[in-house]
Formats: structure tokens, C-alpha cells, sequence
């Protein structure tokens, strides 16, 4: 009869963790939906749900952590890659979920991170700017060109800021290897430039700025969002 028993426990916690398994692949392609409609994106972008049991989580309605993949994103004709948005404290009734409703699906915070290439930052530059790579927490560029008449051949280091109206990019210092030193005021005057990304698909304005090997990592955080309304939650323009 111990034999038998045990089997019957091994059989329901094998059913138990199999119909787990396949209620959070539901729950996230139903989440993968939403966030396609919601942004108009060509394809459906990876969601995984942590948290162990899911079914737990599902018949009460509370997610701890849900991470959503969605790859390329383009904004003011911009493109950046590698778009994450992590959500804590996700508020899902199941009865929303099931029908494939977003209505009531809310965040406590939702943070999104992103990665804006080199090259893309390139195309937004004055002409003078013809490298640009990482250096500590700015950027490094090499610049050639003619500033107030005068030739400039060298580097400059460049620091990164967000801003309302996208990535501020200005020259915080330059070396030369002219026989004039160009002063940093005529510099900034005609090497500062805006690369147009200012908020993320959490609809917050970028808050943080890392370079990296790849690129300017950017991350923007919301919080108390509704699925239905992330583009809602942008904050009002500031300069």
C-alpha cells in the first residue's frame, strides 16, 4: 500500500508541476499579446515569468517579477536594441488573464533598459566626430574638421546627460594636435549635438545613462503602471 501511495504522490506532483509548467506558457503569450498590441510590434516579444509555482501566483493574482524581451524598438526615428522591461509587484487578476484582457493588469515598477549603439549615436553627430567609444562614465571622440576657421585634429571627451529632448552629448575637454588651441567654449558651441531617445516603453523619461563596449546603455523606471497605459505615464516635457 506504501508503494502504491508513493506512486499516486510521484503521479500527482509530476500532473501538479506539468500543468504548472504549461499554465505560465499560457500566462506568458497572453502577456506577450498585450504588449504586441499595446506597441504595434511586428513580433510577439519573449515574457518570462518568475516565481515558483506559477499557479500559485496566477489564482491569486500576483506576480513578484515579470521580464518582457522586446528586442528592436524605434522612437523619433531612432533605433536602439536590446529593449528589457523588468515589472515588479505585477497585479494580474486571472480573470482578466484568461480572457486576454489588460485592462487591470498594473506594475508597482516597471523598469526598461536599452542599448543605443555607437553607430546609431554617429549618424546624430556634427561631421567633425568620426570615432566615439567609451571612457569611464563619458564618451571619447576623435574629431577632425575646422572649428572657427581653425583646424582641429585630435580627441575630446565628451560627457552624456538625458534630457527632454533626448541624449545630450557635450565636450567637456579637447586636445589638439594643431598649433592652435581651440578654446572648449567654441568646441561646445559647434560639437554639442542631441541624440533624439528620451523616454522608454515603460513611457518614463531616461533617467540613467552607462556606456559600454556596445553602447550607451539607457534605463528609464515608472511606477503604479497599467499595461493599458504605459505611453500615458510619460512625465510632462522639462528643459
Amino acid at each position: 500500500m506504501r508503494k502504491v501511495l508513493l506512486v499516486l504522490l510521484i503521479l500527482v506532483a509530476a500532473a501538479l508541476v506539468a500543468a504548472d509548467r504549461i499554465g505560465v506558457r499560457v500566462a506568458e503569450d497572453k502577456i506577450g499579446e498585450q504588449v504586441a498590441a499595446q506597441y504595434n510590434l511586428q513580433e510577439r516579444p519573449d515574457v518570462t515569468i518568475h516565481g515558483i509555482p506559477f499557479l500559485t501566483q496566477a489564482v491569486g493574482g500576483e506576480y513578484k517579477h515579470i521580464e518582457v524581451g522586446i528586442g528592436d524598438w524605434t522612437q523619433q526615428g531612432v533605433t536602439v536594441t536590446g529593449v528589457k522591461v523588468d515589472m515588479r509587484g505585477v497585479d494580474a487578476p486571472l480573470s482578466e488573464v484568461t480572457k486576454g484582457s489588460a485592462a487591470d493588469v498594473t506594475a508597482r515598477t516597471a523598469t526598461a533598459s536599452a542599448i543605443v549603439p555607437y553607430d546609431v549615436i554617429q549618424k546624430q553627430a556634427p561631421k567633425e566626430v568620426k570615432r566615439i567609444g567609451p571612457k569611464g562614465d563619458d564618451l571619447s571622440v576623435d574629431l577632425t574638421g575646422t572649428v572657427l576657421g581653425f583646424q582641429l585634429t585630435g580627441t575630446a571627451v565628451v560627457e552624456v546627460k538625458p534630457t527632454a529632448r533626448g541624449i545630450s552629448i557635450t565636450p567637456v575637454s579637447v586636445g589638439s594636435n594643431g598649433a592652435v588651441q581651440i578654446p572648449l567654449a567654441a568646441v561646445r558651441q559647434q560639437l554639442t549635438w542631441t541624440v533624439p531617445v528620451s523616454d522608454l516603453p515603460v513611457g518614463s523619461r531616461i533617467s540613467k545613462i552607462q556606456p559600454t563596449p556596445d553602447g550607451l546603455r539607457v534605463a528609464a523606471t515608472a511606477e503604479n503602471v497599467r499595461l493599458n497605459d504605459l505611453q500615458a505615464q510619460a512625465p510632462p516635457a522639462k528643459q
